[in-house]
């Protein structure tokens, strides 16, 4: 028995689970990204599209693999959320790609240091959403009518997105980059993978800390991801109020996001219509929170379902309408 040999502090309840359950999963969390770091890319090098699909197709399965032991552990309901919400934020996620193949090639990042930006910028992003999914659950704990405001919030995103036009954004007016810009040393040149070096003062001749643009890029990555995740971690409390489930789910998406990141900057143009699958989904996470609030509980198998159609059709539609699409496979960044 697991309680013959753990103190009684791995049995202390952390928001609705024991103590060794946020341990174990956030060990696993660290053994991916060492073996990730310190085992595949040891050395800068650019990662190629069958390379990226092999590497996200292993991060695939253990997200797939984990989901099975959630499912056998907690039952199937719990599963099937998890499921749910990996599905949710693997596909709100994609927008996040073409923004982060944009931030890229702003600050013309050349595709050797690009992925390990990526891996390094996990740690912020557990941190970010760790933060934000703990002040979810507290308001949702407190206030459950707070689930009524997720729910609007959501299908009035979902709206907007299905009759936004396709806007350019633009990097440069990024509130974030403007503060560090001019509160920052910043080479004009990179400095390998480095995110900080030393160099002499223009003025007093003295070695300073100077910021590089791969550190400006993190930095402008993880803003763009906290504001994504302004979307998708609403969406996943509109399936469970699970925080193990929510947080598990979120996380497991956003580490296969970085590897599969290659392969989908380089074939951005063949998904131009699935952001109008998952606006729709969007949509029907808003609906069903308040149809949950006045008529009864939707069958998770239902969410599970209908998520899985919305964005399967809109792979679909998108692969059968940009058929006739070559589209040339390109670096990343400005060579």
């Amino acid at each position: 028995m697991i309680a013959e040999f753990l103190p009684d502090f791995f049995f202390t309840e952390i928001v609705g689970k024991p103590a060794w359950l946020w341990l174990a999963f956030l060990t696993l969390v660290g053994v991916l990204l060492a073996f990730d770091l310190g085992v595949l890319n040891r050395k800068s090098k650019e990662l190629g599209v069958a390379d990226s699909l092999k590497l996200s197709a292993f991060y695939i399965a253990v997200a797939v693999a984990f989901g099975g032991w959630i499912w056998s552990s907690m039952g199937p309901e719990a599963g099937m959320n998890y499921f749910t919400g990996y599905a949710i934020e693997k596909a709100l996620s994609i927008d996040n790609v073409f923004v982060i193949a944009l931030i890229f090639g702003y600050f013309s990042i050349p595709p050797r240091y690009q992925y390990r930006a990526l891996v390094w910028g996990i740690l912020a992003v557990l941190v970010l959403r760790g933060l934000m999914i703990g002040v979810g659950a507290a308001l949702v704990q407190d206030y459950d009518w707070i689930l009524l405001i997720f729910g609007a919030f959501l299908a009035f995103t979902g709206v907007k997105m299905l009759f936004a036009g396709e806007g350019e954004t633009d990097i440069s007016q990024n509130a974030a980059l403007r503060w560090l810009s001019r509160r920052m040393r910043v080479t004009p040149a990179l400095h390998g993978e480095s995110f900080f070096v030393r160099q002499p003062d223009p003025v007093t001749g003295k070695l300073v800390l100077w910021a590089t643009p791969l550190f400006l890029a993190l930095v402008v990555i993880n803003v763009a991801d906290l504001v994504f995740a302004v979307d998708s971690v609403p969406a996943i409390f509109a399936i469970t109020t699970d925080t193990y489930i929510v947080f598990t789910a979120n996380i497991m998406a956003v580490l296969g996001l970085r590897a599969l990141y290659f392969a989908l900057a380089a074939m951005a143009q063949r998904f131009a219509y699935l952001k109008y699958a998952l606006a729709l989904v969007l949509v029907f996470i808003g609906a069903k929170i308040f149809w949950s609030h006045f008529f009864g509980k939707v069958d998770p198998a239902i969410s599970l379902g209908v998520t899985l159609a919305l964005i399967a059709g809109g792979v679909a539609v998108s692969l059968w309408k940009t058929r006739g699409d070559k589209g040339e496979e390109k670096h990343l960044a400005a060579e």
